[in-house]
């Protein structure tokens, strides 16, 4: 009787929490329709081209025309809708749903307000969409690997970092192929410098993360100021030009945004199929998933918890290495001082609103992707938005997706947690 009363007060209080948040998300939502009322769908007449298709595509799409104040007021009723039915609602249920598609079509008045009178490349945004999601998903994938045994690897940021480092040095000088693969090398030599820290001598490991960053920052910065603006042949490495894949690249739209890249986001690609079905479809993923979750029934097992936790931490680094070469060898060719800008750290949100899968991971770092590219073509496009306003959008959406969609979501049980073996 007495554990039934504890239960039905547990429930009572999620259901209390999840009335709370619906409550909250419809305020949210509310608040969302007053601004695009006021603002997105006060257009001065005009209608918003989005172009699908450009000149040299095989298969040309007609121009998506979108009259802008009609649709904008369309926007506000379905925010109006979605917010009101979170307010009345007696269950809490759909909550980040809600959240979701309110957010969705708050991006869609914003860009049709924005193009309204105007012509804007939809199929161009979505492929550089792609593109800047490559290093959040690197960052992701690697905080997967990591954290699915246990390890919470905060250096992802620094990983980063002397990955893009490295590709610019050693590409600059043996060239990218030798370039990619060193900084995959030194990315991996500092997953294990983290293991080694968090696993054998039990370091925290936040500070241990922490410490990471500094280091790679302080060391790139120094060479970056002292060596390569006197040396600047060290600095020049070639970049990886696109590869377009015959047939599949020339399907409007989603052609130039999966089968019109570089190694870089095939790769990343690759990499996420193959830690998907490494992770939950095969003995050594659920060898590694056991010891995040429980590391003394592992142990007791048989699994060696300090060499799976070792293995996964390096190929964690090697993973967050091959996504900071992408930023010097896949885009502009040379290093710029702390020029993945938090991009580690975003990896690290996309982590858990992919709830520690590879693929939802990759899922989310595609929404800041597109943050980050809709800052730049909004640019173009001469919004009254100041550019500094803008260049928020990545981390306005880490804090927004965080904090409002994710809902409940539960990390491995044994995450964060040095384990002793007895």
């Amino acid at each position: 009787m007495a554990m039934d009363a504890v239960a039905t007060t547990s429930t009572r209080k999620l259901d209390t929490a999840a009335l709370r948040q619906s409550k909250i998300a419809g305020v949210i939502l509310i608040l969302l329709a007053l601004v695009t009322a006021l603002v997105f769908a006060q257009v001065d007449g005009g209608d918003a081209v989005f172009r699908l298709s450009r000149p040299t595509d095989p298969w040309v799409l007609p121009d998506l025309v979108v009259p802008a104040g009609p649709f904008n007021w369309i926007a506000v009723a379905i925010l109006t809708f979605l917010g009101v039915r979170q307010w009345l609602s007696k269950t809490g249920k759909g909550t980040s749903l809600a959240l979701g598609i309110g957010f969705a079509v708050l991006i869609a008045a914003f860009l049709v307000w924005a193009t309204a009178g105007k012509a804007f490349s939809l199929t161009g945004m979505l492929q550089a969409t792609v593109v800047r999601a490559v290093p959040i998903a690197m960052g992701g994938l690697a905080g997967v690997l990591s954290e699915r045994v246990a390890v919470v690897n905060i250096g992802i940021e620094g990983i980063l970092l002397s990955g893009a480092f490295t590709g610019a040095l050693i590409g600059s000088l043996l060239g990218n192929w030798v370039g990619l693969i060193a900084a995959i090398l030194v990315g991996g030599m500092f997953g294990f410098i983290l293991a080694a820290l968090v696993v054998t001598y039990r370091v925290d490991q936040i500070i241990a993360g922490v410490v990471i960053n500094l280091f790679v920052l302080g060391l790139t910065s120094y060479v970056s100021s002292q060596v390569f603006s006197e040396y600047r042949f060290l600095n020049n490495a070639p970049v990886f030009r696109a590869i377009s894949i015959p047939v599949l690249g020339d399907i409007p739209v989603i052609g130039p945004m999966f089968f019109q890249q570089n190694i870089f986001v095939y790769g990343a690609l690759i990499m996420v199929a193959a830690a998907t079905y490494y992770l939950f479809y095969t003995k050594h993923g659920l060898h590694a998933r056991s010891v995040g979750e429980h590391p003394q029934a592992a142990d007791t097992l048989g699994i060696n918890v300090y060499r799976v936790r070792y293995i996964h931490v390096i190929m964690g680094g090697m993973v967050a290495g091959f996504g900071g070469a992408f930023l010097t060898l896949g885009l502009v060719g040379r290093f710029d001082d702390n020029m993945t800008n938090g991009r580690g750290f975003i990896g690290l949100a996309a982590m858990i609103f992919g709830r520690w899968h590879p693929v939802g991971a990759l899922m989310a770092a595609l929404i800041f992707g597109f943050a980050d590219s809709l800052q730049q073509k909004m640019a173009l496009l001469q919004t009254p938005i100041p550019s500094e306003f803008l260049a928020m959008a990545p981390y306005i959406a880490t804090i927004v997706v965080v904090a409002g969609i994710v809902g409940r979501s539960r990390m491995p049980a044994a995450d964060g947690k040095p384990y002793i073996k007895e």
